[in-house]
């Protein structure tokens, strides 16, 4: 499923040493890729930004009591991002995802299962040292 983002195009912070410089082209991204390759740590950086843009709701592991689905239903026009997705998404919401029109959504996780996405959904992080500095980026699955 290609549809465009609604929320941003592109997400850029600065934390200590590392760079996230995300663009994005599908309305849901599912972010996968190998352990200890900085999908986490980059959902952290993308989290401390929540502080100051309202755009971003970020939900992980920790999140896992809550009624996912109803936090996603009463959410408009947020770049939603999901870390242990695998985990955290049943069926349902999955399928609720894939069908909303309000949201964008950052899904991290190995399990595109239920999220009606093509290859055109799945991305990997990829990091790049310059320096002292990582920058992490998302580029198309292979």
């Amino acid at each position: 499923m290609k549809s465009k983002p609604i929320v941003m195009e592109h997400f850029s912070t600065v934390h200590t040493s590392f760079i996230v410089n995300f663009e994005f082209t599908n309305n849901i991204t599912i972010l996968t890729g190998v352990s200890a390759a900085g999908k986490t740590a980059s959902f952290s950086f993308i989290k401390e930004n929540t502080a100051i843009n309202p755009n971003i709701v970020c939900l992980n592991y920790l999140d896992y009591q809550k009624d996912i689905k109803d936090v996603l239903v009463h959410t408009e026009g947020k770049l939603i991002v999901i870390d242990n997705a695998d985990i955290l998404l049943d069926d349902e919401v999955r399928k609720y995802i894939s069908m909303d029109g309000n949201n964008q959504y950052l899904i991290i996780g190995r399990n595109p299962k239920n999220l009606f996405a093509t290859k055109e959904n799945l991305f990997e992080l990829v990091s790049k040292k310059k320096g002292e500095i990582t920058e992490f980026q998302i580029r198309p699955y292979l």
